[in-house]
């Protein structure tokens, strides 16, 4: 699936449309009633920072032009936290990796709002190719080659990687569960990606 665009899409992987997202079943909001029940976890601005290798300056400029905002908590003026959860900080990371290579920012803001509206379980197996003027989603290695084949992606960024990067660099920092404001370091059972695999084990 595409993430921006032209309105020209390959076979198989597609380029995601500025209105792709929209297109599909509304996403769950990050802090989803009852998951402050169950231990949701949110991390301040130097944490995500620290996790997607940015630095604050980018993660302020970010949620203050709305191209990456913390779903668990906003900062409300002086002396209040932003707070991002787990998805967020993968976001962050995929950001700036897609700012690196040279991609558009409206493209950028239509992939943003893309990996916002699919479950983490999507996230894992999702690939983002670019050619710096559109952004594909592949979601198999055949739709990989057939944009290579076809000269229509540059490089790519394996989302179920990063998604695995932060996990790992967040089990090393501090955590904040929301619903008793406990600081939290090290991994945390109530993680977003823990729970589902809890759950699967």
């Amino acid at each position: 699936m595409a993430i921006t665009g032209d309105g020209t899409a390959a076979e198989g992987a597609l380029p995601l449309h500025p209105n792709a997202a929209a297109n599909r079943a509304p996403a769950r909001p990050a802090a989803v009633s009852g998951d402050c029940a169950a231990g949701v976890i949110g991390y301040r601005g130097p944490t995500a920072c620290a996790a997607a290798g940015i630095t604050y300056r980018q993660l302020d400029y970010w949620a203050r032009t709305g191209l990456v905002e913390p779903s668990v908590r906003p900062a409300y003026g002086s002396g209040t936290q932003r707070l991002y959860n787990f998805r967020d900080v993968v976001v962050l990371k995929i950001v700036k990796r897609l700012l690196d290579t040279g991609v558009s920012l409206q493209n950028i803001r239509t992939a943003v709002q893309h990996l916002r509206s699919r479950g983490l379980d999507d996230l894992t197996r999702m690939t983002l190719m670019s050619d710096g003027a559109t952004v594909y989603e592949c979601t198999s290695p055949d739709q990989v080659v057939d944009l290579l084949q076809g000269g229509q992606g540059v490089f790519g960024i394996a989302v179920g990687v990063v998604l695995r990067d932060v996990e790992s660099a967040l089990s090393e920092l501090h955590g904040e569960r929301l619903d008793t404001g406990e600081t939290l370091v090290g991994q945390n059972p109530h993680d977003e990606l823990a729970r589902r695999r809890n759950r699967a084990g």
